[in-house]
C-alpha cells in the first residue's frame, strides 16, 4: 500500500513508525529538512522537503498512484487543503487532522463536499477517553468496542482485593463474574494469560466485559464503580474545553484553572456552567484553596509534560482523587508508566490507532473489516474488532476446532447486538463482530487469526 504522510511532527512520526510495520511504502513530506533527515535515520521511507499543499510536491511524492494521503500538520486548514488537492490530483483516500472546535459542527460538510474520507480530532478523542475514566474511576485505561457494548478495562491489583496468588480460573469461579482476563502486565513479563496464570499484587490486569459485568466484578473485589462528582482541571486548552463539555453533560461539576486571562474569558463564555479560575495551576496554595484535597478527580492538561506529571504526583500525596495526566512526548512513556500516577493520556497514540484501523480496513482481503483497533500492553499487543462481512474459513466452525495462532485470544462475540464471551462450541457467523486480543501485529483480516 502506498501511503503519503504530510507533516512529520509527533503524530506523523508515530504514524510512520507504526505503518512501517504494516508493509506499506511510505512517503514523508515536511517543510523542515532536519525533520525529514531525522525520520529517515529511523524509518525506511522516502522523504520530500516541501509544502504538502503544493501540486508539484504531491506529484513528486506520487499522489497519482497513492492509496492514502494522511495530513497531520499543525494547521487544520493546511491539512484540509492537502486533502482537497490530493483528491483533485489523484484517486487516493484522504485523512485530515482537524482540531479547531469551530469545525466540529461542520465535519459532515467537510467530508461530503471536500471529499475528505476521515477527520480525526486528537483533542476530542483524548477528552472522550478521559471522560470514560471519570465515569469509571477504578480503571487506569478504558477502550470501547461494539459501540460501547464491550469495554477493555485496565486496573492495578492491590493487596486489599485479596487476589494475590490466585489463578485466573479460580478468580472467575469464585467471583462468578462474566469477565475475560485478556492481558497481564507484571514486573518481568507481559502476557496474554491462560486459566492457570497466577495473579500477584502490583500486576496490571486488562479485562474484557460489558459495562454492567465490569461494574459487578469491580464491586466484588472492592473497587469504586461510581463516576466522580467533581473535577479540577489544570490548563484551559482545547482538550479541557471538550472534556468540560462532556463532564457537565454527565452532571459532574468542573473547575478549570488557567493562567491566561483572555483564555479564561473565552472559556467563561463557552462554558457558563463551569467555574473558571484565572491563576497558576502549579501554585500549591491556589490548588489547596480550590479544594484539591477534597476533589474526586484531578486532571492536568497543561502544555508541559513535566508540569502534568509533577502535578499528578503532588495531587497523589494530598488527595484520593482519580488522577489523569496528559503526556505528548512519547520517548519516556515507559518511565512515566512506572511512576504510578493514575491514568496517562497520550493523544498521539489515540490519533495513530484511529488512523491505523482505517488503513487496516482498507487492506482487508476476504470480507472482514477492522472496525476498532487499540495498541495495548505498552504497544506490545493489539486488541482488534473485526466485522464479518462475507463467508470465510472461520465462519460456522466451533472455536475449539479452529487452528488458532498462539498468543491469541478470541475475546467477545457480538451477534445481532447480543455480546458474550465465546466458549469452545460457539461459532463466528456472517454479520457478527468479533474482538481479538493478540501479540501478533498487523492482523488485517479475520482469517489472520488462523495458524498458517
Amino acid at each position: 500500500m502506498q501511503i503519503i504522510i504530510v507533516g512529520c511532527g509527533k503524530v506523523g512520526r508515530t504514524l510512520a513508525e507504526q505503518l512501517q510495520e504494516e508493509d506499506s511504502d511510505i512517503t514523508l513530506i515536511d517543510v523542515s529538512a532536519n525533520v525529514i533527515n531525522s525520520l529517515q535515520d529511523d524509518i525506511d521511507a522516502m522523504g520530500i522537503v516541501g509544502n504538502g499543499a503544493s501540486i508539484n510536491t504531491l506529484m513528486e511524492a506520487g499522489v497519482d498512484k497513492a492509496d492514502i494521503l494522511i495530513a497531520v500538520t499543525g494547521s487544520d486548514e493546511m491539512n484540509l487543503l492537502c486533502c482537497l488537492i490530493a483528491q483533485k490530483t489523484g484517486h487516493c483516500q484522504t485523512i485530515a487532522r482537524v482540531r479547531n472546535p469551530i469545525y466540529g459542527n461542520e465535519i459532515g460538510f467537510i467530508k461530503k463536499r471536500l471529499g475528505v474520507n476521515m477527520i480525526i480530532n486528537p483533542e476530542l478523542a483524548a477528552a472522550q477517553e478521559i471522560s470514560r475514566l471519570l465515569r469509571f474511576p477504578s480503571a487506569i485505561k478504558i477502550d470501547t468496542f461494539s459501540r460501547g457494548r464491550v469495554e477493555l478495562l485496565k486496573f492495578k491489583v492491590l493487596p486489599e482485593f485479596g487476589l494475590d496468588g490466585m489463578t485466573i480460573s479460580h478468580i472467575t469461579e469464585t467471583l462468578k463474574c462474566d469477565v475475560l482476563f485478556c492481558a497481564v502486565e507484571s514486573r518481568d513479563q507481559v502476557s496474554i494469560p491462560g486459566g492457570n496464570h497466577m495473579i500477584h499484587n502490583g500486576d496490571n490486569i486488562s479485562i474484557l466485559a460489558s459495562p454492567v459485568n465490569a461494574a459487578t466484578f469491580f464491586k466484588k473485589i472492592g473497587l469504586k464503580t461510581h463516576q466522580v462528582k467533581n473535577a479540577i482541571i489544570v490548563g484551559g486548552g482545547t482538550i479541557s474545553y471538550y472534556l468540560t463539555k462532556a463532564l457537565l453533560d454527565m452532571n459532574i461539576s468542573v473547575k478549570i484553572i488557567e493562567q491566561n486571562t483572555a483564555r479564561c474569558e473565552t472559556l467563561s463564555d463557552l462554558l457558563p456552567n463551569a467555574t473558571i479560575i484565572n491563576g497558576d495551576g502549579t501554585n500549591r496554595n491556589l490548588l489547596m484553596e480550590e479544594g484539591l484535597p477534597q476533589t474526586e478527580a484531578f486532571v492536568s492538561l497543561t502544555n508541559l509534560d513535566e508540569e502534568n506529571v509533577f502535578l499528578a504526583l503532588f495531587a497523589k500525596t494530598i488527595s484520593n482523587a482519580k488522577l489523569v495526566a496528559k503526556v505528548n512526548r512519547l520517548a519516556f512513556d515507559d518511565v512515566i508508566d512506572n511512576l504510578d500516577i493514575g491514568s496517562v493520556i497520550y493523544p498521539k497514540y489515540i490519533t495513530s490507532d484511529t488512523i491505523l484501523q482505517y488503513v487496516r480496513a482498507m487492506q482487508n482481503s476476504i470480507g472482514s473489516n477492522v472496525e476498532t483497533l487499540y495498541h495495548i500492553l505498552d504497544n506490545k499487543a493489539e486488541a482488534l474488532e473485526f466485522a464479518i462481512r462475507d463467508n470465510s474459513p472461520v465462519v460456522g466452525i466451533p472455536l475449539s476446532e479452529l487452528n488458532l495462532r498462539q498468543n491469541l485470544l478470541v475475546g467477545y462475540l457480538n451477534h445481532n447486538g447480543v455480546v458474550k464471551i465465546p466458549r469452545g462450541h460457539d461459532t463466528i457467523q456472517v454479520g457478527d463482530t468479533v474482538i481479538i486480543v493478540t501479540t501478533h501485529k498487523g492482523l488485517r483480516d479475520i482469517t489472520d487469526i488462523l495458524e498458517k
